[in-house]
């Protein structure tokens, strides 16, 4: 059944399984035709969150982190072709990037691929950026949706220096901040003036798409 080879990549992920088994299992969830975004959200995305808790718990390390870093890419580079084909016209333009002091990008790079899928035109600044660097960014391309990923519990307060920094610029009301991470809440979202947070890609890129739509 397709929930259980789900299941099975996300174990591989949360397990740290090998490269080699993950590449296999994806492929084979690809030939029985279930869509890309399901194999990253429901296969993907759930061995990470396992990962992510083994993590906090004190379970794994910051090599066991990079490690699944690493399986995910390796099962992202398979699906990201078959992303693309599903790729309609540009939808917007989106500034991406997680935020000074933290330096992972595994759910950045998730939601930058289901963006891109969707049709949204994104500038990925990569980890551990300036709160200038967005706002230069912003002014470039003229982008009217700006992303921030942070893992961290002491990075998350990075965002509210970059909202800070808008509010500098006189930039805040033409921008729509979204924020992203497993340290992210929407309650924290409110608390610092973001527009919204979301707890996953897909309901990031849903909440972008409806941005750009005027809702």
């Amino acid at each position: 059944m397709d929930t259980d080879l789900l299941e099975n990549i996300a174990t591989t992920i949360g397990e740290l399984e090998n490269s080699e088994k993950i590449k296999e299992l994806v492929n084979e969830a690809l030939s029985r035709r279930i869509p890309a975004v399901e194999i990253v959200e429901k296969g993907l995305r759930k061995g990470l969150d396992r990962v992510g808790k083994k993590y906090e718990a004190g379970e794994y390390f910051l090599s066991e982190l990079l490690f699944a870093g690493t399986l995910m890419n390796d099962a992202l580079e398979i699906l990201e072709p078959r992303l693309k084909l599903e790729k309609t016209e540009k939808e917007g333009v989106i500034v991406l990037g997680t935020v000074r002091g933290d330096i992972h990008d595994i759910g950045k790079n998730i939601f930058k691929m289901l963006a891109q899928a969707a049709g949204f035109e994104v500038h990925d600044l990569g980890v551990d950026v300036e709160p200038e660097t967005f706002v230069e960014k912003l002014n470039e391309t003229k982008a009217k949706i700006l992303g921030l990923s942070a893992l961290l519990t002491t990075t998350i307060w990075e965002m509210k220096t970059i909202i800070d920094e808008l509010n500098k610029a006189g930039m805040r009301g033409k921008v729509n901040v979204l924020l992203g991470g497993n340290a992210v809440t929407k309650d924290f979202a409110r608390e610092i003036g973001a527009d919204k947070a979301a707890l996953d890609a897909v309901e990031g890129v849903e909440i972008c798409k409806k941005w750009v739509m005027g809702k």
